[in-house]
Order: C-alpha cells, then structure tokens, then sequence
C-alpha cells in the first residue's frame, strides 16, 4: 500500500511528489504517457517558481540548463521593464523549455525515492475512511490513503470526482507547432517585429537556429482531438504576415484555446486536485506551469503531515482555502489579458490607456508582482502587513536563508536568541540571528516559505507552532 498515489507526472505531479518524499511519505507516481513529451508548451519559471527551486536547493540544476532573461513585458505583452528593487534574490525570468523542468524534476523524484510507472492511466477510485482504491486502465488495482489528480486540464481523477468545473469555453484559438523555417532568420525577427505591432499573439522563435516555435492565430475554434495540419499553418501566416516563412518538417502541430475554468473543490476526502487539473486558463503571462509548481509546494507539507500523523485538525483544508484564491486572482488577469491582445479598436485603446499607466512604478510593480507570484499574501488572519506573504532569500551569518529550508520543515528565525521550538524540534527548526535584515523580533516560517507569526512572545509562538505543526512532541 502507497500513502499517496499522483496520477499525472508533469511539473505539478513531479514536484508534489519530491515535496511528498522529503517527509518519507511512500508516493507513486502513474503517468499515461510511455515517454516524456517532447514538445514544449511552457518556455520557464517565473520569480516565485525559482526561489522555490532555490529554497530546495534545486535551483543550480535549473540554472545550468536554463537562460536569465530580465523580468518584464509579461502583462498582456506589453514591454515594460521591471521596476527596481523587486524584494527578491532571484529577480529574473529563468527561460527553459518545459520538457527540461520535467525531466529535472522527475529525476529530483526519483532520486529522493518516489516510483514512477508510465504508460498507466487512472480509469477509476473508489475511496473509504481509510484511504482509494485505484484502478488503472491495464485492470491493475491499488490501494493508497490518497490520490492527487495533477493530470491536466481533461484531468481523469477530476471527472471521476464529479466535481464541476465551471467558466468559459474557448472564444480564440491558436495554433501552437514546432517546424523549421527556410527564410533567414534576420528576415524571421524583422517580420516578426513588425507583425507583432498589431497581433500580440503571433510569435515565431528559436533556440538552436534550425527548430522554430510557431505561435499563430487560427481562423476560429476547431475541435482540440484533431492537430492542426501544416497547410494550416501556412494558410494562418500568410494571412497575418503575408508569408509562410517556407515552414516545414513539422516535429509538433497542435491548438490551444482560452478556456477558463475552476474546479469547484480542490479536495473531496481522500482524493485531491492540484495544477491544471484545477484550473485552466489561457497562457497569457506564462503563469500555468508556475501556479502547479506552487499548488505542489502548498500541498506537499500538508499532505505529509497528515500521513505523518501530526497534522492539525484543519490543516488540509488549508490547501484549498489558500489556493483557490490564487488560481481565481490568476483567471481575472488572464482573462484581462486576452482582452488587451484582441485587435479591435476598444481593447486596444485600453491597452494603450494600461500601457501610459504603467509608467507608474506602483502600477507596473503592482503587474508584475500579480504575474510573478511574488505578490501572494495568504489570509492568515489579523497581524501585520507581512503575515501570510512569502520571505525572500534573506543573507544571514549563517548563509542565505533557503539553504536551510533545503529538507521541507518550518524555521523559526529569531533575532532576539531567546525563542524556543523546542516541542517541535521533529519538524521545525531554529535560527538564532541577530543581525537577520528583518525589521522585527523574530518570525515563524512554514515549510512552503510563508510567514506564519511575528512577534517576540514564548507563549504566543507556541500557538502558531501549534496551528500549524500540530502538538507538540512529549
């Protein structure tokens, strides 16, 4: 028997699943896919996805595989950049292909013990007060105390549920493919420069010179079981950019929409959703994979404590309280954003209306701090204005702050040396620090870098330490 069983390992299901292992939670992981897909969807990681890498102590793997780009120009495609003094170590855009965050994260995985099985998909659960039983599509049966659905936005688990998932249907369709093109590629950028003035959602680009990636318009929303053709693909560029760009040898052709929807729960009992199997929205601002990568984050501590058996009563619930107001928060300024991309006259002069307000710091900071995630305050309750946010990677005399957040448990950094977790040293651990850049005494971190309390009080410490990481040890 499995503790959890994750049907799904893409970036959400994987990193769930290293999240899951650092707890020594027994995981298994069922993808339906027999290989990894090659082809890339989502081209990197924003801010808050990197300084979770970092607070890991993943990120060099990321970096040695990845490219910095400035951060900016994500909101609706309009070229602003980043304002100055973003609060965070890791100020930058990390550019690396989606098929890369699989393969790293999937190993990190595997190395700290999860098994995956490809070629399995979940066709069917039933779940009692002990845990699911999960059948596969080759009759097999399993048993685990939970299930989590990272399966994508057809997610199996989801259906199986019977959870709605309401919003809108698809309104645009875009083409998405992969192929060579035999115009040089100075003539491909120039285009592509003046054709984007007006069509914010056409894009030609590559890494290595010979393998394009064409973003295209289509004509009008097609059925997503059948691929689009190559033929499509010339027809589309010509009529936006009066040129095919002698597209051809084709690696991957495929649609995508700007359906937006949200599962109504994200939890019934012992069965749970994470990722796009959530949530779906159009790719504007590149926040899809970001937001699964976080779900996983907010989820793997709750998760294990509650096989560990020291979960506070409510603590699961948590999951679902904190994230569905991200995804919600990250469907409106999708959906903002699709309006700002259209080419009718309205839409475009509210862009060029957005585009003077974000001169302003305070907007363009407010922007880019929603599309990053760096800007996420988690309602914790009544306290001061930095409860529930995300700490970045402060300097400490004893190092930076997240390498010693590397093994999943909570950190209490003190700056006054004289708090204690002593009940809880099983699952949280301490720094002593005086000279902290912090502008108070001392704060309570949760594993998934969330300020949880601040204060100096012994007394009042212990009942956060309680909250969140149960009672104590005896």
């Amino acid at each position: 028997m499995f503790d959890v069983i994750i049907a799904g390992c893409g970036p959400t299901g994987a990193m769930l699943a290293a999240e899951l292992r650092l707890h020594d939670v027994r995981v298994l992981v069922v993808e339906k896919e027999p290989e990894p897909v090659p082809f890339v969807r989502a081209l990197g990681l924003h801010i808050r996805s990197i300084e979770l890498m970092a607070m890991r102590g993943l990120l060099d793997r990321f970096l040695e595989r990845g490219r910095q780009y400035p951060t900016g120009g994500f909101f609706a495609a309009i070229t602003k950049p980043a304002p100055e003094g973003l609060d965070s170590a890791h100020a930058y855009v990390l550019g690396i292909p989606q098929p890369i965050i699989d393969e790293l994260l999937t190993a990190r995985a595997i190395e700290l013990g999860a098994q995956v099985r490809r070629g399995c998909a979940v066709v069917g659960f039933a779940q009692d007060d002990e845990g699911v039983d999960v059948e596969l599509a080759d009759g097999e049966r399993l048993r685990a105390r939970y299930l989590v659905g990272c399966d994508g936005g057809r997610s199996a688990v989801r259906k199986l549920m019977g959870v709605g998932f309401p919003g809108e249907p698809s309104r645009t369709e875009t083409l998405l493919g992969e192929m060579e093109v035999d115009m040089p590629q100075e003539e491909v950028v120039a285009k592509v420069t003046e054709v984007r003035e007006t069509y914010k959602r056409f894009g030609l680009g590559t890494r290595d010179g010979k393998i394009y990636r064409v973003v295209v318009p289509g004509l009008e929303v097609g059925d997503r079981t059948e691929p689009p053709t190559l033929e499509d693909f010339k027809q589309r560029l010509r009529a936006i950019a009066g040129t095919d760009f002698g597209v051809h040898s084709p690696r991957l052709l495929s649609r995508f929409g700007d359906a937006t929807r949200m599962a109504e729960h994200y939890r019934v009992g012992r069965v749970l959703l994470a990722g796009d199997s959530a949530h779906i929205h159009p790719p504007t601002g590149g926040q899809g994979l970001n937001m699964g990568v976080q779900d996983a984050f907010n989820l793997g501590w709750k998760l294990a404590a509650q096989i560990r058996g020291w979960a506070p009563d409510d603590l699961l619930d948590t999951y679902e309280t904190e994230r569905q107001p991200v995804a919600e928060e990250v469907l409106n300024n999708t959906r903002a954003q699709m309006e700002l991309l259209s080419t009718e006259p309205g839409p475009r002069a509210v862009r060029r209306l957005l585009t003077e307000l974000m001169e302003f710091d305070e907007v363009n900071r407010y922007l880019i701090e929603k599309i990053t995630a760096i800007g996420i305050r988690y309602d914790f309750g009544e306290g001061p204005d930095l409860l529930g946010r995300r700490i970045p990677d402060l300097e400490l005399k004893q190092g930076r702050l997240y390498d010693h957040m590397h093994q999943g448990r909570g950190l209490l950094l003190d700056r006054t040396e004289t708090l204690t977790a002593d009940g809880w040293s099983d699952r949280v651990d301490v720094i002593a620090d005086p000279t902290a850049a912090l502008d108070v005494p001392a704060l309570l971190l949760r594993p998934d870098g969330h300020i949880a309390w601040i204060g100096e009080s012994q007394r009042e410490l212990d009942a956060q330490l309680s909250r969140w990481f149960g009672k104590p040890a005896d």
